[in-house]
C-alpha cells in the first residue's frame, strides 16, 4: 500500500511539474491523449494468435472462419469457407500486416482442386473486417480492392479450428 501511494504521489508531482500553464494546450493535449488511447484500446496485439467466426444465410447455417497468427508484420493462419449445401473452402493464409491492415494470399482446396485468392482484411483487437469478393469477366472471384471493409466477423475461441480428440478403442 505504501508503494502504491508513494507512486501516486510522484505521479502527481511529475504531472504538475510538466504542465505550461496554458490551459488551452492543456485540453488540446487531453483529447488527443483520449483519442491515442482509444486507438491503442483498439489496435490489435502484435506477437498474437486471434480467431474469428461470421455466420450468415437464412438460418445463420453458412459459416466462414479465420485463424490468424501476427507475428510483428508478419501474418499465417487459417481460413474456412463452410457454406451449408456447397462445397467448402479451407486453407491457408500468409501475407503481410501493415497498421492494421492485413494482405495475404489464401491457398485452398475446393471440390479436390487447390487454388489461390488475394484477400485483405483490416483487424482491431474485437473484430475483423474483410473487402468483399467480386466477379471477374473469367468468372474467377477476387478481392475487390475499391470496397470498404465491410464483411465484420466477431472475436471467438478457435472453436472452429479445434480438432476434437478421438477416444482410442
Amino acid at each position: 500500500m505504501k508503494l502504491y501511494t508513494i507512486l501516486s504521489m510522484c505521479a502527481l508531482a511529475l504531472a504538475s511539474c510538466t504542465g505550461n500553464g496554458n490551459k488551452a494546450t492543456d485540453t488540446t493535449k487531453a483529447a488527443g491523449d483520449d483519442t491515442t488511447k482509444e486507438a491503442t484500446l483498439n489496435a490489435p496485439a502484435q506477437n498474437m494468435e486471434y480467431c474469428f467466426l461470421r455466420t450468415e444465410g437464412t438460418s445463420n447455417q453458412d459459416t466462414t472462419a479465420v485463424h490468424l497468427v501476427v507475428n510483428a508484420n508478419k501474418v499465417t493462419g487459417e481460413m474456412k469457407w463452410l457454406p451449408k449445401e456447397k462445397d467448402a473452402r479451407k486453407g491457408t493464409l500468409e501475407g503481410t500486416m501493415s497498421g492494421n491492415d492485413i494482405k495475404a494470399v489464401w491457398t485452398f482446396m475446393q471440390e479436390g482442386a487447390k487454388d489461390t485468392m488475394a484477400v485483405a482484411f483490416q483487424l482491431s483487437s474485437q473484430q475483423l473486417g474483410q473487402k468483399p469478393f467480386k466477379v471477374t469477366k473469367n468468372g474467377r472471384q477476387e478481392t475487390d480492392g475499391a470496397a470498404g471493409y465491410t464483411i465484420m466477423y466477431k472475436l471467438d475461441n478457435c472453436s472452429a479450428f479445434k480438432t476434437v480428440a478421438k477416444p482410442a478403442l
